[in-house]
């Protein structure tokens, strides 16, 4: 008990009170090419963007990895070389004081079979995150992305299995923090909304943590029709319209929401939209643990929505951003629900 109870007090020390960061895309690259080449067909972050992220008094990263690269067989073993490289950022990152949290970036499918399909039961999930627990659960400088943007089923569905997972991480004595996604790319915009199935608003209410550390991980892009496939944004205020009523939501039902993806073009529309979305979790950080702009990473530089430097230069977004960084404050465990 001694043990369990320093595991918990050392997690919360080492969590930032407040998420300011970035998605360092890669390792989730040619989801078609599997397993791939590490460093040819995908990236993990390299050391220089890790320090970029650090250097810029960012104090978060977002990996995304995919799920049959780390596990090539269900309910099997991780694999050795793979998680290895994930390990290496963790330790690099960590090191340099920076929270990470692990993205299984598969939308809820594995091998295009989606989780609770023959191929895919509903415990497949857990057995993936009861051995990425094992492996990570000493760090409290690391969190747990259960899934990205879970999609093509039912909203029942997603929540048996995110309670599924979280129970396998909470069984091997881990008390990282858990992010958890709703159904239906987990859209702010359309949290409440029924287009899907049962909303998210409605069942995600039923997500059970042993442990009661855990956040709701939304992600919201400002084009016209939220998917951030376009440069142009709908207008100077669509990051507070999609956010409000999921903060409203969120406040009512005493929860903790992290912004996992958003991003826009440079244009003068979208980086008023970009700091207008921030400003407003700034005004609700009682219920918004923080954020991480998609993305960094290996993209050309055409990426509309990338921050990577381009020859040494900052992209317009950053300068947003880096307003809205996390003021000083006291570490506390992160998404501890009441």
């Amino acid at each position: 008990m001694l043990a369990f109870c320093s595991l918990t007090l050392d997690a919360a020390r080492s969590q930032p009170a407040h998420l300011t960061g970035l998605n360092i895309a890669g390792a989730e690259f040619n989801g078609r090419k599997i397993p791939g080449v590490a460093g040819t067909d995908y990236f993990y972050p390299p050391r220089a963007t890790i320090d970029y992220v650090a250097g810029k008094g960012l104090n978060t990263i977002r990996v995304p990895f995919l799920w049959e690269r780390m596990q090539p067989q269900l309910n099997g073993p991780l694999d050795a070389a793979e998680l290895q490289r994930l390990s290496s950022v963790v330790q690099y990152a960590t090191g340099k004081g920076l929270y990470v949290v692990l993205d299984v970036h598969n939308y809820a499918y594995y091998r295009q079979q989606v989780i609770g399909s023959v191929a895919v039961p509903a415990d497949a999930l857990a057995g993936l995150w009861q051995r990425l627990a094992e492996a990570f659960k000493s760090n409290g400088k690391v969190g747990f992305g259960l899934m990205n943007e879970p999609k093509g089923l039912p909203t029942e569905s997603w929540l048996d299995a995110a309670n599924r997972a979280i129970a396998a991480i909470r069984q091997t004595g881990a008390q990282n923090t858990v992010f958890v996604p709703g159904n239906a790319w987990t859209g702010a915009h359309s949290w409440a909304s029924t287009s899907y199935g049962t909303s998210n608003a409605t069942a995600m209410k039923n997500i059970v943590d042993p442990a009661n550390n855990f956040v709701y991980e939304l992600h919201q892009y400002l084009d016209s029709n939220y998917s951030g496939t376009h440069p142009e944004c709908k207008n100077e205020t669509v990051g507070i319209t999609t956010l409000k009523s999921v903060t409203d939501w969120l406040r009512q039902n005493n929860k903790k929401g992290f912004l996992g993806e958003f991003g826009a073009g440079s244009d003068p529309t979208c980086l008023a939209a970009l700091d207008a979305m921030l400003k407003f979790m700034d005004d609700n950080r009682d219920v918004w643990m923080g954020w991480t702009y998609w993305a960094a990473g290996a993209w050309p530089p055409s990426y509309f929505t990338s921050v990577q430097p381009v020859n040494g230069q900052d992209r317009p977004q950053m300068s947003v951003l880096l307003r809205h960084l996390s003021a000083p404050a006291e570490s506390t465990g992160l998404g501890t629900q009441k």
